[in-house]
């Protein structure tokens, strides 16, 4: 679940595909990089035979798995290191690896070492060849654990009093089991063997003081017995030369250590500048990548917002084909219409209440290339007949031909309302008044309606004599002659 269907490791930065696999971000990019058409490998492992649109791999198709990712970077891992006790959660882990003392890592001079970072600043001072210093007094090359063995070594070339003193003391110049070696010149410390060598190497300056004073006194004892043997008196502007003398030891020893520290810090920061400039490049180039991409998703909101726009054009002709196949399919060409009414209880509340009082039929034409024409009906009346009658019109439309037809209108206009059982159909006819308005040219999309305001008494059109409504349909007739 939590594995990388490419490097079959942690997933990093997982995202899935369309066929469900999940890869890292960098394993996708890779394969996508370096495959003209790439297809996910485990839905070739589960069933080659069975691969699809889906099996391609592209990084547009993939998309961020949240969820996975708020999973492993919950994970409890610890450390495999050997050595290294450390146990956290997945998401510690990485900043766990840049500070694991037991991690291997390559020494940053360049000698080809590979060390335990724990064990990086001992490699520098005794074992690194490349971390050498050259001594200023004898101008010889050493590496740095020689030179700090050797710490001593100005002394005895300058001054033969050190050397008389190592001479004469050889136990201060060799450790004792559970002692410092400077034991003999006033050092109290007294610890392991590991614990001595540390405090030998970090206390050079307390025991080049310890020597300096243990020094005065022997030159002090020395010299006022050569004296007192001889009836002379002591001379002190020698012990100051000789006191002078070691403190510059002193100092120039300290001076070179820091030199030394400094050197090793040297290295360590070239080496940081070159993982921040490695840094600052993958973030230029994930920067030009991130605006590559913006381009693209850009381009392809620009692409859907075209195939948008053409769909909704499309969307629009759709429906005014749809319009016109309906009216098509209802139209009559021969002055012959029939008018079916369904849902006609309701269709007659709506007019009692004044919701809907008048209904429009589809319209019709007197021929191929005749009047356009439709009815209305009121199914609670108009006029003097509101109420109490069935209410019939007839309406005279704008046509496509209208400038080839003669006008006024002047055809005869028959309304039947059928009764469903073949025995009473309700006729009423009558003759266009050349006069009206009604019967005009339009100069509007209709003109005022006329007809039968008392076509049919409601009374009647509900009776269950007849079958005027009948399965709540009733089919109202229109003839022009």
């Amino acid at each position: 679940k939590f594995l990388c269907s490419n490097c079959n490791n942690i997933l990093k930065k997982a995202l899935q595909t369309l066929c469900g696999h999940r890869y890292c971000s960098a394993c996708l990019t890779w394969i996508v990089r370096n495959n003209k058409n790439a297809i996910c490998q485990k839905c070739k492992e589960e069933d080659p035979n069975t691969l699809g649109e889906e099996s391609l791999l592209a990084e547009e198709r993939a998309f961020g798995d949240a969820a996975i990712n708020k999973e492993i970077s919950e994970l409890r891992v610890h450390c495999v290191t050997l050595g290294c006790s450390w146990s956290g959660i997945m998401k510690d882990f990485e900043e766990h690896q840049s500070l694991c003392e037991y991690a291997l890592i390559p020494c940053h001079t360049g000698c080809g070492h590979v060390v335990m970072r724990r064990k990086l600043a001992d490699h520098l001072e005794n074992g690194c060849v490349n971390n050498v210093t050259v001594c200023q007094q004898c101008q010889c090359s050493l590496a740095s654990s020689e030179y700090q063995k050797n710490s001593l070594h100005l002394v005895l070339i300058i001054s033969p009093a050190f050397f008389f003193f190592f001479q004469q003391s050889p136990s201060a110049s060799s450790a004792s089991k559970d002692g410092c070696c400077f034991s003999e010149v006033g050092c109290a410390f007294r610890g392991s063997k590991e614990k001595i060598k540390e405090h030998e190497k970090s206390s050079v300056g307390a025991h080049m003081l310890l020597l300096l004073q243990h020094m005065r006194q022997l030159q002090g004892t020395l010299c006022s017995a050569a004296r007192a043997a001889q009836g002379l008196t002591p001379q002190p502007e020698l012990n100051l030369r000789n006191e002078s003398v070691l403190q510059q030891l002193v100092r120039e020893k300290v001076i070179s250590e820091l030199e030394n520290k400094l050197h090793v810090f040297e290295n360590i920061v070239a080496v940081l500048n070159k993982e921040v400039e490695s840094s600052n490049l993958e973030i230029l180039a994930f920067r030009r990548q991130s605006e590559l991409d913006q381009n693209i998703i850009r381009g392809l909101e620009l692409k859907i917002a075209e195939l948008h726009r053409c769909l909704t054009q499309k969307d629009v002709g759709l429906s005014s084909l749809h319009k016109s196949l309906l009216f098509s399919e209802q139209a009559s060409y021969d002055g012959i219409f029939l008018w079916k009414i369904t849902e006609v209880a309701r269709k007659l509340q709506d007019s009692v209440t004044g919701r809907t009082a008048s209904l429009y039929s589809p319209a019709f034409y007197t021929a191929k290339y005749g009047y356009k024409v439709c009815l209305r009906v009121y199914l609670n009346g108009d006029g003097m007949g509101k109420g109490t009658h069935l209410s019939l019109f007839f309406v005279v439309m704008k046509g496509d031909y209208d400038a080839l037809l003669p006008w006024p209108f002047r055809h005869k206009v028959t309304f039947m309302l059928l009764d469903q059982n073949n025995r009473e159909h309700i006729i009423d006819a009558f003759r266009p008044d050349l006069t009206s308005a009604s019967f005009q040219r339009p100069v509007n999309d209709m003109n005022v309606a006329s007809g039968c305001p008392m076509f049919l008494p409601l009374a009647k059109l509900q009776s269950p004599k007849h079958a005027y409504v009948k399965e709540d349909t009733l089919f109202l007739k229109c003839i022009i002659e």
